[in-house]
């Protein structure tokens, strides 16, 4: 279902059932994946990187002679206990 309907921005569970929440954060391809957390904290500010104009959802951004830094991708991933963002 997340596969067919997803954007890649930000995908979350909410579950008791530690398997079923490592299945998610290991087979969930978006670049922020979230258990039992609300997908509100996607932000640069929330990660620590300050405000950020946009979040890249592309695989890969970079142009020109690329390096192993510019080949380098990222998935957050963040364990939560219910908490929202208001």
């Amino acid at each position: 279902h997340i596969d067919a309907h997803s954007m890649d921005h930000s995908d979350s569970i909410l579950t008791n059932n530690w398997t079923n929440a490592t299945k998610f954060l290991n087979e969930v391809n978006s670049s922020a994946v979230f258990v039992n957390a609300s997908t509100r904290f996607n932000d640069g500010g929330q990660f620590g990187l300050g405000a950020e104009v946009a979040v890249s959802t592309q695989k890969l951004h970079a142009r020109g002679p690329m390096g192993l830094e510019e080949l380098t991708t990222y998935k957050w991933v963040c364990i939560g206990d219910g908490h929202i963002r208001p």
